[in-house]
């Protein structure tokens, strides 16, 4: 079967549905959220559109109160299943774009929009996959089900839900993440540094999702003097930084720094805006409080909050600052930290108690939540049999199975792991910017994701026939 050739004949159709998916914008909003829209009018919206293509395709479909839904193909009886996770729902859309991040936009052999790449597309793609193989009428042993969550970027409650109300499938790949198979994720934990420490700071509210690398940020003091505005042009130029202050009539002085937004996973590809304007409020108004998270949390390694650490199979601990709270005297810094399987949530939690108490600037760590490392086999059957069908399709027979610092749906299922769609040591074919997850203009490569159709084509013939 040459799914490659149906892939490419679908492309019109493809294209459209896509880009219905991509003009609805499903951040998760708590003011619409109600029965049967536990995420908000976006998330509801695009989980409609798609089940409304599954009725139309002659699927049956679920909705799963809203949480998820399913796409099935198979003899409903059929205990067998075979599982592809997607996700819906997107990060906020951030400033700075080019293209309309609500629409999809063709350029160049590139697509544009939020969700494009994470996770809409890879999740349209797996859906025509399951369409080409209905409409061939190619028969197969186990029933495939398409489970597509609205809540992954916000903690995957929508999976929590799924696990506890509806039916679990035995094994699978989520299409979230990178090509060839990524066998394994990172912990993730999240922890608190909490202080009720006077500082120089009024006010200070930067970031919008803990794995977002803060990409702006503003802090509110008192008026500030002659020398702190010249130690800020100083310090922004020290650091390759865009920025700017603002005297206000109440006698205050706001400070305004632009970063690099980021995917957490790589936090390392940012500048944490927030990070910086702590470290500059600690020298230029000699405040020891946000001189002692500045430093603490200015090492995207977790150096200066001792708990660096390379772990054997999934390389390095990374840690985000993503949401910092400053108002009343109380802040709340929230770090969001993927670990190696060599550790956990409550070793890291001492570690870093152990190093805010060497600040004495009267912080407190408290670990808010802990979601345990996923590793599959590297040599089962699932992992073995997904790296032939990416080989097959690309011709890359060096690229090994990998382990990531992303965090998916696979980690919350058993026998389950990511499968594209991005391509390793990928080579942009464009002048023009290319964003990532989480990012300004993010896209992919319009062949790669119609080739990712054929792969997800191939690879449930191959696990399911």
């Amino acid at each position: 079967m040459d799914f490659r050739k149906l892939a490419e004949e679908q492309k019109p159709s493809f294209l459209k549905d896509l880009n219905t998916i991509i003009s609805i914008n499903s951040v998760r909003d708590e003011a619409t959220a109600g029965p049967g829209k536990p995420f908000g009018n976006g998330p509801k919206e695009a989980l409609d559109a798609m089940l409304s293509m599954g009725k139309r395709d002659g699927f049956d479909v679920k909705n799963i109160d809203g949480y998820a839904g399913v796409v099935e193909y198979g003899d409903p009886d059929n205990p067998d299943t075979l599982g592809i996770l997607g996700h819906l729902d997107i990060v906020p859309l951030g400033e700075g774009w080019t293209k309309q991040p609500l629409a999809l936009t063709v350029n160049d052999g590139y697509l544009f929009g939020r969700g494009v790449l994470d996770d809409k597309g890879p999740t349209m793609a797996a859906y025509y996959a399951l369409k080409l193989i209905r409409e061939a009428k190619i028969p197969l042993k186990k029933r495939v089900m398409l489970v597509m969550g609205c809540d992954e970027e916000s903690g995957m409650e929508c999976m929590n839900y799924y696990l506890s109300h509806a039916e679990i499938p035995k094994t699978g790949f989520v299409p979230d993440a990178d090509f060839p198979v990524i066998y394994g994720e990172k912990g993730g934990a999240h922890i608190i540094l909490e202080s009720e420490t006077p500082t120089a700071i009024r006010s200070m509210h930067a970031g919008i999702r803990p794995n977002i690398v803060i990409g702006k940020a503003d802090m509110t003091t008192d008026k500030a003097t002659e020398l702190q505005k010249e130690l800020f042009a100083f310090f922004l130029k020290a650091n390759s930084l865009e920025g700017s202050w603002k005297d206000n009539e109440d006698a205050t002085t706001t400070w305004h720094v632009e970063g690099t937004p980021s995917h957490a996973a790589w936090p390392y590809k940012g500048v944490n805006a927030a990070v910086q304007l702590l470290r500059f409020a600690g020298a230029a108004f000699n405040d020891k409080l946000a001189h002692a998270l500045g430093w603490l949390t200015s090492d995207w390694t977790g150096k200066n909050l001792g708990i660096q650490q390379d772990g054997l199979y999934m390389g390095m601990l990374t840690q985000n600052p993503g949401i910092v709270d400053i108002e009343n005297g109380k802040t709340s810094v929230l770090l969001d930290i993927r670990y190696p399987n060599e550790t956990n949530g409550q070793e890291l939690l001492e570690k870093i108690r152990k190093a805010a108490d060497g600040t004495e600037a009267g912080i407190h760590a408290v670990l808010k939540s802990d979601s345990r490392p996923l590793f599959v086999n590297p040599d089962s059957t699932l992992v073995k049999t997904l790296m032939d069908v990416y080989r097959t399709h690309t011709g890359d027979a060096y690229s090994p199975a990998i382990t990531i610092g992303g965090g998916t749906y696979a980690r919350k299922f058993e026998n389950f792991v990511s499968f594209g769609p991005e391509l390793p040591n990928d080579v942009k074919t464009t002048d023009q910017f290319v964003g990532g997850p989480h990012q300004r203009d993010e896209g992919i490569r319009e062949s790669d994701l119609i080739n990712a159709i054929a792969i997800y084509a191939d690879a449930i013939l191959r696990l399911a026939a």
